[in-house]
């Protein structure tokens, strides 16, 4: 409960006793009768008060309260950061070939293989040790923070907050924060309440009560604790942030509850200090013990690549066997009918390695040989390049001015870069829809008392209806609802006031009076002024009263009340005082009522009440409730406008309102102080049954209520959701809303923001029957489901023939279920006709959707299909939904922070997930899409080349070229062009992504990362190794390459052949990029003048380290000019076949990018 600054003035401190005010909250969170299994399993923690160095409390060893967030220690570091490393099956790969290097079978250097493996796995680790560091630091500070205990000199001095331990006595100062978790002993206001402000935890920003306990309340002074000894007696750590169960034993035993529990990283406000005592320490903690991690998530892409790195295995070992039974061959026929056929390799004296006598042996060494010389088929600068780009493609996300919301600050967040290129890939979206597509931010726009309609305003929904019907919207002073058919024009009020767009000139600025029933709307606006648990700040410099209230909702009412007339302005521990609109006199008098007892809101009991004793001494129930608990509490004597009411609420729900229904009753002394004295009973009960003897009584009380009317108040959309939800169904995507509004309301929802449109027809899926209603009147368990599972099997069945008799016609569908009938649709044996029905709709509606509902429709559609489902929404209700989907998207918004902390993005308005998915997702999709199939294109190229001089070479084993030219170029000289690529390339423009929201059916349809074009990029890959290498081989056979006749050697021929790769693959490279930058034209021609520097600088080391590479740009190759036209040749017809294929493709076969490229290039499109 939310009692903000207690009704008093900022700044001064309150004396309000409000531990003294009885209501049903407080005595159930304080009664979950679980207080029966202190000392069994799961509560079995004692707590010695004031006295950490008990012996008995010593013994039990509870944790300290240091806390740490970091990965890895130093002592771990090292051992677990590699084990992270290597769980990647290409880096085992890659460290088995590094240790079989150093044995005579390797065909290069070790230095040459250890090194790239170290630089990719030491990046890697420098990553993650930057990022563990900073997790250090904040733990650092977090640790060393003060705070004040009480010491055995009778005193309190200043300690860290690691130091404390279990049982200690702390004081806490207003605007600190918990250390730990605190039992709430006393605080500086006399009663023990304190306001706790808990944005840390669940991200909720409006402050929370807590209050002490009567018997330690009175204690403030520091003399008197030292003679406060106490026992607490409670469960054990846990993570439920909303419960505890414990109890005090001082004397005797006191029940304690989660409102006696401040948590550490909560903050004190509005409270000069407060004493506690510690429950529970560091990690035990609940804030730490909701510290888990979320559910490990990885791309469709990612999952796909690992696939693709097996088939690449599989093509090193096809190839060295093929390498390894032709060596053998060749090696077994050196010694033919006794002659050594190859006498010049000298056979005769080979090792194992090459002796023909032991052909077999020496092929399966070979095979091994092969297995090293062939790595560079697997990409090892792959994974850390992506980790690389996905990070830079993050800060372009969080750093989007147009995903960033001025009015609360909040950019877009990227709380995970592992899933940026699914965001490219959704194909339905499962929202939320109060405070996801909706403010959260209510305001009060209409309302019924006595059978009359009143509010005349327009709501979006109606906007919407009358945009469907086909006519204009209607005129702003009619209203269906108005039963005295007034036309007059509207009362401008000249200022705009949150939660209040209320208007109509009938009851406005004190018209009501004149009203025919003023009597009943004087006690309507009255319900409204006192039915409530708001605390009203008054601001010292203006007068101005605001309200910190519970909910949006009721803060609405309170403010409806008080622009009618009835402004509530003080609060105390017994009264609410108001300053009404007299109906006899027409002028503003103060009334006080003495609040007796509030039976607050729940969603179980759907309904409120207080009771109340006005000046005239009347004892007075007020009660707002929803109307299918409050119909039923009604007096069957005060029912006059009862089916004028209900009329009204049904149309206030097609407007898509939220309806409350509000009604009072007078009550007798004698019935009151019988009704109180059972119910103090068994608030004060311990047995096992205690809620249900609380709820048990507080509904006597609630019966033969008189009808007063009913509220409507109105959840704006949020900007521009309409527009989003229309460009994301143009994108093909799919959008699901579970909301837990009625049926009526969710589908006026529907229309006024776009998910149902015109000429959508409709399938209905409900059990609202007749047959059904009788059965559950009869109550009758397995009737009713047996019945329902026969309707929803029937109701599935004509959907899906409906939609198959319209499968030639354009026309789209939404399907409408509610919550009743989505549990039965979810049975395991109709789930998949279901899912089936759903996913040929464009839009679907799930009414009255619990939580538990809203994740298993999302794991259905995500098993169901194999589809990239997004879910998103704001509060902890969604939190299922957003951990179970492939993508979770947090709202920032009014219900906390509980949805975004659970999030892989965060972003304030359901809008900016139009530009999250079309423009970045795109991006995202396409940029990693291509960056992983040019990998494995320009290893495949090198690596092929080293295979066809193997096999020119007699499968000798002997590599193409120098070690460090292998070792080099996957590292240097052809790894940032792919990186450039991954984060800065672009096929269209964001304004065109959004122009043509069809583009991004390239990512769902995955057709830039299907098996089709990766299997393509591959063969590129393969043509032009052939190419190279052919080419290269027969050009310079028959005749010489310098100016004395000096034929091609094998140094220069394995200089010439890298050459033409480098210049190859990064060409290549250049003829992908749609989007040039300066940076990419670095990284592409400086990767290739990099080579001939390398050339030229490793060229002059010495011949025993530079080996073949000695001297041979500088003295042989770059003085030929046969070198350079030969490069210009290989590479040219290298890449000639995938030109040729591409203008071919772009011409007859175009993709949706390349036609926007082609009619902007031709002056179509600006």
């Amino acid at each position: 409960m939310a009692f903000g600054t207690g009704g008093r003035r900022r700044g001064k401190k309150s004396k309000v006793h409000f531990t003294k005010l009885c209501n049903f909250a407080c005595c159930r969170s304080s009664l979950n009768d679980e207080h029966s299994q202190i000392g069994q399993s799961g509560f079995s923690r004692n707590v010695h008060c004031n006295d950490p160095d008990n012996l008995e409390q010593l013994q039990l060893r509870y944790r300290d309260n240091y806390v740490s967030t970091t990965k890895y220690t130093a002592l771990n570091f090292i051992p677990k950061s590699l084990f992270e490393q290597f769980r990647r099956v290409a880096n085992i790969y890659f460290l088995v070939v590094a240790c079989v290097s150093f044995s005579p079978l390797a065909p290069f250097g070790a230095t040459s293989i250890l090194f790239p493996l170290l630089v990719v796995i030491g990046a890697t680790m420098a990553k993650e040790g930057v990022e563990d560091w900073r997790r250090r630091k904040q733990d650092i500070e977090a640790n060393n923070r003060k705070v004040q205990v009480y010491g055995r000199n009778q005193t309190f001095e200043e300690t860290r907050w690691k130091n404390l331990r279990v049982g200690d006595l702390v004081k806490v100062y207003k605007d600190e924060y918990f250390p730990a978790d605190l039992f709430l002993v006393s605080s500086s206001y006399e009663d023990g309440i304190c306001y706790v402000e808990t944005s840390n935890l669940d991200g909720e920003t409006n402050l929370k009560v807590k209050h002490a306990l009567d018997v330690t309340a009175s204690i403030h002074d520091e003399s008197s604790f030292q003679n406060f000894k106490a026992v607490i007696k409670c469960e054990d750590p846990n993570d439920d942030l909303y419960a505890f169960v414990g109890t005090l034993c001082h004397g005797r035993q006191y029940p304690l509850s989660v409102q006696q529990i401040l948590l550490r990283d909560s903050k004190l406000q509005n409270t000069d200090y407060i004493y506690g005592v510690v429950i529970f320490t560091g990690h035990d903690t609940k804030v730490m013990q909701n510290t888990t991690d979320p559910p490990s998530k990885r791309s469709k892409i990612e999952r796909k690549m690992d696939k693709i790195i097996y088939i690449l295995f599989s093509t090193l070992i096809m190839m060295s066997s093929v390498g390894s039974v032709f060596f053998g061959i060749e090696t077994k026929n050196d010694i033919h009918d006794g002659k050594l056929t190859r006498w010049y390799l000298g056979p005769g004296n080979a090792t194992v390695f090459y002796d023909p006598r032991r052909a077999s042996l020496a092929a399966f060494f070979h095979f091994l040989t092969d297995l090293m010389l062939y790595q560079y088929l697997i990409p090892i600068s792959l994974y850390v390049s992506i980790e690389v780009v996905k990070v830079l493609q993050t800060i372009f996300i969080n750093q989007d001015q147009d995903m960033y919301f001025e009015e609360t600050d909040k950019p877009a967040r990227a709380r995970t870069s592992n899933l940026n290129e699914e965001l490219g890939q959704v194909d339905t979206i499962l929202s939320d829809k109060t405070g996801t597509l909706t403010c959260n931010s209510m305001e009060f726009v209409k309302c019924s008392i006595a059978g009359i309609a009143y509010g005349r305003g327009l709501t979006e929904v109606e906007r919407a209806l009358a945009k469907k019907k086909g006519g204009g919207p209607p005129e702003v002073g009619d209203t269906s609802f108005d039963a005295e058919g007034s036309n007059a024009e509207l009362v401008d009020t000249g200022r705009s006031i949150k939660g209040f767009n209320f208007q109509d000139e009938r009851i406005m600025n004190g018209q009501w009076v004149k009203q025919t029933h003023s009597n009943v709307i004087q006690k309507f606006f009255r319900v409204l002024a006192l039915c409530h648990t708001a605390i009203p700040d008054v601001n010292q410099d203006t007068g101005e009263i605001s309200y910190e209230a519970e909910s949006p909702d009721e803060a609405a009412f309170v403010i409806a009340a008080r622009e009618l007339g009835f402004e509530f302005y003080e609060r105390t521990q017994t009264s609410i005082s108001l300053h009404e609109l007299d109906r006899e006199s027409g002028k503003s008098v103060d009334r006080s009522y003495k609040l007796l007892h509030v039976l607050e809101f729940s969603s179980a009991r759907k309904r409120m009440s207080v009771i109340v004793r006005n000046p005239e001494n009347q004892l007075l129930l007020l009660c707002k409730g929803a109307d299918s608990v409050m119909y039923e509490r009604l007096s069957k004597e005060a029912q006059s406008f009862k089916d004028a009411t209900l009329t009204h609420v049904k149309m206030y729900a097609e407007a898509g309102l939220r309806t409350l229904i509000i009604a009072y009753r007078e009550l007798s002394e004698e019935e009151f102080m019988s009704w109180e004295e059972e119910f103090l009973k068994a608030q004060t009960s311990v047995t096992a049954d205690r809620d249900a003897l609380v709820d048990a009584v507080a509904d006597k009380i609630e019966r033969d209520l008189i009808l007063l009317g009913a509220t409507a108040v109105e959840d704006k959309l949020q900007k521009g959701v309409p527009e989003c939800i229309e460009k994301l169904a143009n994108a093909g995507i799919r959008i699901w809303v579970l909301t837990g509004d009625k049926m009526e309301t969710a589908i006026n929802i529907g229309y006024a923001c776009s998910l149902l449109r015109q000429g959508m027809k409709q399938i209905v899926i409900t059990l609202d029957s007749p047959a059904v209603n009788d059965l559950e009147n009869k109550g009758n368990k397995e009737a009713i489901a047996k019945a329902s599972i026969s309707s929803i099997t029937k109701q599935i069945k004509e959907g899906l023939s409906e939609l198959s008799s319209a499968k030639e016609s354009s026309v789209s569908f939404a399907l409408i279920i509610d919550g009743k009938s989505l549990a039965f649709a979810l049975d395991e044996n109709l789930e998949n006709s279901f899912l089936e029905l759903a996913m040929k709709c464009a839009s679907v509606i799930c009414c009255r959707s619990t939580p538990k509902q809203k994740a298993l429709v999302t794991r259905l559609v995500k098993k169901g299909k194999n589809r990239t489902t997004l879910a998103i929404g704001d509060g902890a209700n969604d939190v299922g939904m957003l951990q179970e989907a492939d993508i979770g998207v947090g709202i920032s918004g009014v219900e906390g922070m509980q949805a975004v902390m659970s999030s892989d993005f965060a972003i304030a308005q359901f809008r900016f997930l139009e530009r999250l998915l079309l423009v970045h997702g795109h991006w995202c999709y396409r940029r990693i899409s291509m960056m992983i199939c040019y990998f494995f294109y320009k290893n495949i190229t090198f690596g092929f080349t080293l295979f066809w001089f193997e096999a020119y070479a007699s499968f000798s084993g002997k590599p193409a070229y120098n070690d460090w030219y292998m070792s080099l170029y996957n590292v240097f000289f052809t790894s940032l062009p792919v990186i450039a690529l991954g984060v800065f390339d672009q096929d269209v423009s964001a304004r065109f992504c959004l122009k043509y929201p069809l583009l991004y059916q390239e990512g769902v349809q995955n057709i830039l990362f299907s098996w089709q074009h990766i299997l393509g990029w591959m063969f590129n890959g393969f043509m032009c190794s052939m190419i190279i290498f052919f080419l290269a081989t027969n050009c310079i056979k028959e005749q010489s390459f310098r100016k004395d006749g000096k034929v091609v050697d094998y140094e220069i021929l394995g200089v010439l052949m890298y050459t033409s790769v480098v210049w190859t693959v990064n060409c290549q490279m250049a003829l992908s990029i749609n989007y040039f930058t300066w940076i990419q034209h670095f990284f592409i021609w400086g990767s290739i003048t990099l080579w001939y520097l390398f050339l030229v600088i490793y060229g002059t080391i010495s011949p025993i380290l530079s080996t073949t590479a000695y001297r041979v740009l500088v003295e042989t190759c770059a003085p030929s000019p046969f070198y350079w036209m030969a490069s210009l040749l290989i590479v040219v017809s290298a890449l000639l076949p995938y030109f040729s294929y591409k203008a071919i493709q772009i011409r007859f076969h175009p993709m949706f990018h390349e036609i926007i490229q082609r009619r902007r290039l031709e002056g179509l499109e600006t």
